[in-house]
């Protein structure tokens, strides 16, 4: 898991069998070092099951999970997924752009220039392949990213924002670049949200 504060109190919350106090946890997160993730497959070694959590999202897919996947799979160790959500799929089923063909690209480059390019090349990529966009962004910098799609994206290219899935905030809403400039922009700062982009 990512935070054992959050993790904590996500466990007590669907009480466990087991009392939280009791439950070991460890943390992987984007801080872990590679020399240390053999250390966190040592409860699965020693016989135990183990459990990856993921903070927001889905284990291994955009989180740091997917690295002590690849050496458990090394180990010749069976790895199950469980049913759960992906905010991911979530936006993509919810966004009524195209589920045939899509990319998931993860994070966008955090200097304004780097991602202002990247926006026009994912947008070129999208009408070359009519395949939809997905990207996340670190949420203290969406509402940056949001507003730079805005305003470097043409305008019948359609954008979705997907914001605080599975919560009682969750908000999705798709239009057109030109429909996002006429109406109030949603505040995302802050806010984990789900980027798509489908190009005409």
């Amino acid at each position: 898991m990512e935070n054992e504060k959050s993790a904590r109190q996500f466990l007590g919350s669907i009480k466990p069998l087991k009392p939280v106090r009791e439950l070991e946890l460890l943390t992987l997160n984007e801080h872990t070092q590679d020399k240390d993730i053999p250390a966190l497959l040592a409860p699965l070694l020693a016989g135990r099951d183990v459990a990856v959590m993921s903070e927001a999202g889905c284990p291994g897919i955009a989180d740091p999970g997917a690295r002590l996947v690849a050496l458990a799979h090394r180990k010749g160790i069976t790895v199950k997924p469980l049913v759960g959500p992906s905010s991911i799929l979530l936006a993509l089923i919810a966004s009524g752009l195209d589920g045939q063909r899509f990319t998931f690209l993860g994070y966008l480059p955090a200097e304004k220039s780097a991602r202002i390019e990247k926006l026009k090349e994912i947008e070129q990529r999208s009408a070359k392949f009519d395949e939809t966009q997905i990207f996340i962004e670190t949420p203290y910098r969406n509402q940056h990213l949001f507003e730079d799609m805005i305003a470097h994206c043409r305008a019948e290219t359609r954008l979705c924002v997907a914001t605080n899935l599975t919560l009682d905030s969750e908000r999705i809403q798709t239009s057109s670049v030109a429909g996002w400039k006429t109406s109030a922009l949603p505040e995302l700062h802050k806010q984990p949200t789900v980027f798509l982009l489908l190009a005409s």
